[in-house]
């Protein structure tokens, strides 16, 4: 992404909007009464220096090679921590993301990582940028609002319009009914303006941006949410060291010159 100004945030409209969106999608309107997107921060214009991020989710795959290479800790989560989250997902769902030893679980190898704190996303692009010779950290909740919006403000990653075949989400009927991640890029028609994709639906991702105390704000939606909160501008936080089916990350690389690398094989710039 180059440097330059981005508009960051909602309008009024596009609040509303993104309520009658999910009140579509849900069946109902609670979306609305609880107030989920109240909060969001009012259309304005930003500006933002180069950087580069990558182009999906860091994968499963991906983290395996950390681990092997690192002895760091695989994302596992037992029950009883599991359950002391108080999230609505059942422990059955979370245990099949659950790796065995180092291996991650069958038929996800190229599905993003998940069940992954703020520090371990941070361990892995310290590892990474050892490997590379580069600066790699986790984004801004700008960065990453800007790599998947665009400039212009638009309410999603392809433009103003809510599609359901652009993502990986709970409107996508059979596929969500599974309730289950994609294998990464599976919505080139997704894209943002930049080429990026996954930026709406699939999972939420770890920001390096701190909401009160211990907690950092996630950005994109997932696979269990419905369309009006799968937007770039839309976001909550989330306490740093929760391990959730519905969180991965992705990173990015400052530029400050001009630069042509690419961040595991990212292409979005």
């Amino acid at each position: 992404m180059p440097a330059g100004y981005f508009f960051s945030g909602s309008s009024r409209i596009q609040v509303e909007q993104a309520y009658q969106i999910s009140a579509a999608g849900y069946g109902h309107d609670r979306v609305r009464r609880y107030g989920w997107f109240d909060h969001e921060i009012p259309l304005r214009k930003r500006y933002l220096p180069a950087f580069r991020i990558q182009k999906v989710p860091v994968t499963q795959y991906e983290y395996a090679r950390f681990v092997a290479d690192t002895g760091h800790r695989a994302p596992f989560v037992d029950a009883t921590t599991w359950q002391s989250y108080g999230l609505v997902h059942p422990y059955k769902r979370a245990r099949s993301y659950n790796w065995s030893g180092n291996t991650p679980p069958a038929g996800k190898g190229n599905h993003p990582v998940v069940l992954v704190t703020v520090s371990d996303a941070e361990a892995y692009a310290l590892w990474l940028s050892r490997k590379t010779g580069r600066k790699l950290r986790l984004p801004g909740a700008e960065e990453w609002e800007k790599a998947m919006r665009g400039t212009d403000g638009r309410l999603y990653p392809w433009g103003d319009d809510y599609d359901a075949s652009r993502l990986n989400n709970a409107d996508q009927g059979s596929v969500a009914s599974e309730y289950a991640t994609m294998p990464v890029g599976s919505f080139p028609q997704g894209a943002s303006p930049y080429g990026v994709l996954d930026g709406a639906g699939q999972v939420y991702e770890w920001t390096a941006t701190e909401h009160g105390k211990h907690s950092h704000v996630v950005k994109g939606g997932s696979w269990d949410d419905h369309g009006g909160i799968c937007r770039p501008a839309a976001w909550h936080s989330r306490p740093q060291r929760l391990k959730h089916i519905l969180i991965g990350f992705r990173l990015v690389e400052v530029l400050p010159f001009r630069s042509s690398v690419r961040v595991g094989g990212a292409k979005g710039e």
